[in-house]
């Protein structure tokens, strides 16, 4: 899971804007936000970069935080 939907609304960002930045379409802006798509890590970064550049100052872990153990423990089942 993402935070790219609560950081982008922190700074009055539209999806459209953010996916002008990334280079993506607004679709898959919204992809990623909801969790329909799983951005790879050269994505991830070009949204960490794009967000920053849009005044967020957010780091790598603010906008794709690593899972806890626990999380991971109720998936392994």
């Amino acid at each position: 899971m993402s935070n790219i939907k609560a950081i982008r609304t922190s700074i009055n960002a539209s999806q459209d804007e953010l996916a002008e930045h990334v280079g993506v379409t607004q679709g898959a802006i919204a992809h990623f936000e909801k969790g329909i798509r799983t951005p790879n890590i050269k994505m991830c970064w070009r949204i960490v970069e794009a967000l920053n550049r849009m005044g967020a100052n957010c780091s790598f872990e603010d906008v794709f935080p690593t899972p806890s153990t626990q999380d991971n423990s109720k998936n392994t089942g």
